[in-house]
């Protein structure tokens, strides 16, 4: 009888070592903020809410938590209001994103420095004299589960990721899946294994069947909405769109080191109703600047597309440097709608954030459609919006990604003068994606873009692009 209840004991006892090594790892995370500012509230009291539930919750950005909001962008010092709001949240680590790089190095560095989080790359290289003080991975101990995270940044279609190429002089990438790539060992030292990737969402699903050892990607870039998460090659792949619209709540659960379970839940930060009071009264000291409220004209109908606002841009970029021919990539314009009302000094600088030159070049007919075609293929496969011209874009009809040609017109609907040469006015930017061969390769008229644009809707009762085409769209 005492040998059976001594038996009975050992099992029993084994039984409870069993289940206290049954442990949950929480992971509250967010992409492409954008300078949200604004939605810091709601996310400071989500962060808490999850915290109180799991005291090891760890807070992790995929990157471009900058870039999007003048009193973010444009502070003394630029983009500083995010990173002290992410401080007060409590966010463990974030990726590079591209526009991470978007006040250049010395900018960035600085940013890193007062951070209380990491920042995660694998695929860069920096002179050791920027002071950018990245690290690869970071590993962490949440309540005694090791999970390793590691940090990789896109790359387009010159080996850079999507910002000015001046702003990453002394820097050099590698692609980012291979860096990752070589973290494998990682996942044989540590419980769980992530990968931050500021890399896009197909890019990302790609690489599962690639990075077979990772356990979950969050990722960002393409601000594509994932609601709960997708399994993809047995990997959870987490993203949402951008500016903190949404935040994802992950749980790990890991029995004997090994991953048993993982599954990811959609938080709307918009519609949460709590606010951290700290974190309001931050972001209404960093939304104290009047200047911004200034009131250029009013909108008489609606904005509705990326495309409207585009030909505004280009308009404007034609009346203040007495052009002809305006050219604006479409991920230059940040965002597709405006109510009727008035326009303000910070809705320009929200649609316009990177500060980039006016750059005027002297272009034949045949140059500037060759420069437009590389506009396409350099901006994420995005025709540009204009003004001057009219455009008719062919892609190939087995292949709707490629673009096989493209005609150009007068407003008027004429053909352009081949012997003429055309005063363009474009972003420093374009002027520097755009690898087209031409002989003059542009100068700067010492004005931003975003000042031709306020300077020009300053002159405008009003504004309206309702329905307005410029560019058509057909295959050959």
């Amino acid at each position: 009888m005492r040998q059976r209840l001594l038996i009975f004991m050992l099992a029993f006892s084994f039984t409870l070592t069993v289940v206290a090594e049954r442990k949950e790892v929480h992971i509250l995370s967010a992409n492409d903020m954008h300078a949200a500012i604004t939605a810091f509230p709601q996310l400071a009291d989500i962060a808490d809410s999850l915290r109180a539930l799991y005291p090891g919750l760890l807070v992790l950005s995929a990157g471009d938590n900058r870039t999007g909001d003048p009193l973010n962008d444009m502070y003394e010092i630029p983009a500083y209001p995010m990173v002290a709001l992410m401080n007060q949240v409590g966010f463990d680590a974030t990726a590079l994103g591209n526009h991470e790089f978007d006040s250049r190095a010395n900018g960035l560095a600085k940013l890193i420095d007062l951070s209380n989080f990491s920042y995660l790359c694998a695929n860069i290289s920096a002179e050791a004299s920027l002071g950018i003080h990245t690290i690869p991975y970071k590993v962490f101990d949440v309540n005694g589960v090791k999970v390793g995270v590691i940090g990789i940044v896109q790359l387009g279609t010159h080996g850079i990721p999507d910002t000015h190429p001046a702003n990453l002089t002394g820097i050099s990438f590698i692609p980012p899946v291979e860096a990752a790539a070589q973290y494998e060992w990682l996942s044989q030292q540590c419980d769980v294994t992530i990968l931050l990737s500021h890399n896009g969402y197909e890019e990302d699903v790609a690489s599962t069947s690639i990075l077979t050892w990772l356990d979950l990607i969050i990722g960002g870039h393409s601000h594509y909405q994932i609601d709960g998460g997708e399994m993809h090659n047995s990997i959870l792949v987490t993203q949402n769109v951008n500016r903190l619209k949404n935040v994802t709540h992950i749980t790990i659960v890991v029995d004997d080191g090994k991953v048993v379970d993982k599954r990811a839940e959609t938080i709307s930060v918009r519609n949460h109703t709590g606010k951290n009071k700290v974190v309001a009264e931050l972001v209404n000291f960093f939304s104290n600047n009047p200047s911004f409220e200034r009131v250029l004209t009013q909108v008489a109908t609606p904005f509705n597309t990326y495309e409207e606002l585009g030909y505004m841009m280009c308009d404007a970029f034609v009346a203040e440097a007495d052009a002809e021919v305006a050219i604006e990539n479409a991920g230059g314009v940040r965002y597709d709608k405006h109510d009727v009302g008035p326009f303000t000094v910070n809705d320009v600088l929200m649609l316009d954030p990177f500060g980039n030159d006016a750059v005027e070049l002297q272009l034949s007919a045949e140059e500037l459609r060759v420069m437009l075609m590389s506009c396409y293929n350099n901006d994420s496969k995005t025709f540009p919006y204009v003004s001057g011209v009219q455009c008719k874009v062919f892609f190939d009809k087995n292949d709707t990604t490629v673009l096989k040609d493209l005609q150009l017109l007068t407003p008027d609907g004429k053909k352009l003068n081949k012997k003429k040469l055309y005063k363009v006015v474009t972003s420093s930017y374009v002027a520097s994606i755009c690898d087209s061969p031409r002989k003059d390769q542009g100068q700067s008229i010492n004005r931003t873009t975003a000042d031709l644009i306020i300077s020009f809707l300053e002159k405008q009762p009003s504004i309206s692009y309702q329905g307005q085409k410029r560019i058509t769209f057909a295959t050959k």
